[in-house]
């Protein structure tokens, strides 16, 4: 069985456009060569998806928990793209210019995944958000609030079964953007809400989602099915 080697280079990152230059300097990627971040085998079918199937196949490994982390990165792209493109009534300018950091944040993510996954990156994704009023501040914020915390914990639950150190660490260092995203959308509810006891327990730890558990949750806005063997 031929192991197949993903390299992506220092060059290779900064030479993409600007949404995922932003990513690695917020993530603090930019610095190190990624130079085997991914490996995996050329024949597990079951890691992705052929283009005519309509099924994402999560395997129970590494490469399957990135596709998890790859899968939940555009779902949250897809929403905050809508937002952006649609501004909810009455929005401010600072508000809007917040929206379109996170968006990019997300797309950064989106991206990153899907060029170190290569082709065993998971099909595109569909999703219906027609339970959302992109028209209302409340909703939309309420949402993405929901989507932050949901993405923290993902990743906080996530971590324990990645075997491969590099991906650990880089699962470290993109949950806390997540966080701060988080945060700041916790502030536009109500000021003063850094955090609470819905999302931190009484240690002061982040909480954390089995990946059943958060696909189940996001299963309300994905369309394309999702088959996974994760915990």
């Amino acid at each position: 069985m031929k192991h197949q080697q993903v390299h992506i280079s220092r060059e290779d990152t900064l030479s993409q456009p600007l949404p995922r230059r932003a990513f690695l300097r917020y993530a603090g990627l930019g610095s190190a060569s990624l130079a085997a971040l991914f490996m995996a085998t050329s024949c597990k079918k079951n890691n992705s998806s052929s283009p005519a199937s309509s099924t994402a196949n999560l395997s129970n490994d590494d490469v399957g928990i990135l596709n998890y982390a790859y899968a939940l990165e555009q779902l949250e792209a897809a929403f905050y793209t809508q937002v952006v493109q649609t501004p909810y009534s009455g929005i401010s300018q600072v508000e809007l210019a917040m929206f379109t950091d996170i968006r990019d944040h997300e797309i950064a993510h989106r991206e990153f995944f899907k060029a170190a996954l290569g082709t065993s990156a998971i099909i595109s994704l569909q999703f219906d958000f027609s339970s959302i009023n992109f028209s209302s501040r409340s909703s939309v914020i309420a949402t993405a609030k929901a989507f932050e915390d949901l993405g923290v914990s993902a990743y906080n639950g996530a971590g324990v079964y990645l075997k491969t150190p590099d991906y650990l660490t880089l699962a470290g260092k993109i949950v806390s953007v997540e966080a701060r995203h988080a945060a700041y959308l916790r502030e536009l509810v109500m000021v003063d809400t850094f955090v609470d006891s819905d999302v931190v327990d009484s240690n002061g730890l982040d909480m954390s989602r089995k990946p059943s558990e958060v696909l189940a949750i996001a299963s309300t806005y994905i369309k394309t099915k999702i088959t996974s063997q994760l915990p």
